[in-house]
């Protein structure tokens, strides 16, 4: 499931505007692995937020006008049938290599040009704003540069330092991994895991 965008009660502030929209790729978070019911049985699966900005959609922070940022959450996997997998080949505009899908590493796509395709869903409280998809740059169009400082984190890293200005709703995901657990506590034991390939759909997991 994508983060949502919505107009918090009493402010006049919108979510991003439904439609294509240019976007760089600003950040990618590591949020580690998480437990779940699903189907009635229990999963384990890591989770990954990457998260862009939307230079056409603006935005004031302390007296500093800045493009909009929205992200989507996935689970870390190029599986066949994974959202991950998805987007980043329509992104790419071609499929992975088998070599390729031995291991991507998703500092590649830091900085990079796309188009996002959002939609919003209304419910009878707010309007959100979702990525339905990501697409290559049109020809015709010029690349732009990150705005935003561009950061990442990875708990492949072998560290848990969460970037500053990190929005505290990411950290707090990161915090409550099985990882974050092990880095903190020595004597933490992670329950078994027990997901099945494919991984369960995005959308159907509680996250």
């Amino acid at each position: 499931m994508s983060l949502m965008a919505k107009k918090p009660e009493g402010s006049d502030i919108e979510p991003i505007e439904a439609g294509v929209h240019q976007a760089i790729c600003i950040r990618y978070y590591d949020l580690g692995t998480h437990h779940y019911e699903w189907n009635n049985k229990e999963i384990s699966a890591r989770k990954v937020l990457l998260m862009w900005e939307v230079p056409d959609e603006r935005i004031e922070i302390e007296g500093k006008d800045l493009p909009r940022a929205i992200s989507k959450q996935y689970t870390l996997s190029l599986h066949k049938k994974a959202n991950l997998r998805d987007d980043l080949e329509s992104w790419r505009g071609k499929n992975f290599t088998e070599k390729e899908l031995e291991g991507f590493d998703l500092d590649n796509i830091l900085g990079k040009n796309c188009m996002l395709n959002v939609v919003h869903n209304q419910t009878e409280k707010a309007t959100y704003a979702n990525i339905a998809s990501v697409m290559p740059l049109m020809k015709s169009m010029a690349k732009k540069e990150p705005e935003n400082q561009i950061h990442y984190f990875s708990f492949d890293d072998g560290k848990i330092e969460i970037p500053e200005n990190t929005p505290e709703w990411i950290a707090d995901k990161i915090r409550d991994s099985d990882e974050w657990a092990s880095f903190t506590n020595p004597n933490y034991a992670a329950p078994p895991e027990d997901i099945q390939e494919p991984p369960p759909p995005d959308d159907d997991i509680p996250f």
